[in-house]
């Protein structure tokens, strides 16, 4: 019998159009099992639809970097950045989100766990949302050498580590039959020059299938949202045209290359 798809989601970023049409292309995929690897709020409207989503839906959520200082209120959202620009823009999402997050959600957040173990076809996976040594590490595709991701495999007893956090998604192979997927995110688009979002769907059986499964949905609502609410305009045009307009200093060159800035 052929196995039945698990689907991890993440960087949800309050895109609850996103969201939506993301569900009902899990449902039609015929997955067994969904997760969100977390980062619910940020950049995006309304952060409270998206939590109701996910809450309604029952879909096992973990704690991001965002989730975590949302929850406990902290002073920003200790995504990573380094520099000023990105940190400026983070904080003003940040601020936005946190103001507009019903305690409710809050609390929910704070009680999410960090990391999620399972064993599927024999195989030890972990989801996470950075990496399984930090929250907010940024593990880019061409940042990340074989030999790191198999020792981050060793060293945590994983098989297969799902993360996420970077908004990019790839998958990787290792020797020895391991394997590191970055699920990239359904928040915003993927520095694509598309408008879609990405998602990851893994089947587990004799081996690993990993397969990324564009959405589509109605970015120009959701544009129109964020300038109704104030958002960056450099927000806006993510949506609008698919490319990056915010977090390319913490981008490696490789990433950062494939769009027009």
């Amino acid at each position: 019998m052929r196995p039945r798809p698990a689907c991890p989601v993440r960087g949800v970023y309050s895109n609850h159009l996103a969201l939506r049409e993301t569900l009902r292309d899990i449902e039609r995929h015929g997955a067994d099992l969904a997760f969100c690897l977390g980062d619910l709020g940020g950049f995006g409207p309304h952060p409270d639809r998206s939590a109701e989503i996910l809450r309604a839906a029952g879909v096992p959520t973990l704690r991001g970097n965002v989730d975590d200082s949302i929850g406990h209120a902290r002073a920003d959202c200790a995504c990573g950045y380094t520099d000023p620009r990105d940190e400026a823009f983070a904080q003003r999402s940040y601020d936005y989100t946190l103001a507009r997050t019903a305690e409710t959600h809050r609390a929910w957040m704070r009680a999410l766990p960090e990391q999620q173990r399972l064993e599927i076809a024999g195989r030890r996976v972990l989801l996470c949302h950075g990496s399984p040594r930090r929250v907010n590490e940024f593990l880019w595709d061409s940042g990340c050498s074989d030999a790191f991701l198999s020792w981050l495999c060793e060293t945590h007893e994983a098989d297969v580590i799902a993360c996420t956090h970077t908004g990019l998604h790839w998958h990787r192979r290792l020797p020895g039959g391991r394997h590191v997927v970055n699920v990239g995110a359904i928040g915003r688009p993927a520095h694509d020059g598309r408008t879609e979002v990405w998602y990851a769907s893994l089947e587990l059986g004799a081996d690993l299938a990993v397969e990324f499964r564009p959405v589509a949905y109605d970015h120009e609502t959701l544009a129109c949202e964020m300038e109704s609410e104030g958002l960056p305009a450099e927000f806006v045009e993510t949506v609008r045209t698919g490319w990056w307009t915010t977090c390319l200093e913490n981008m490696p060159a490789k990433e950062r290359r494939r769009g027009p800035h």
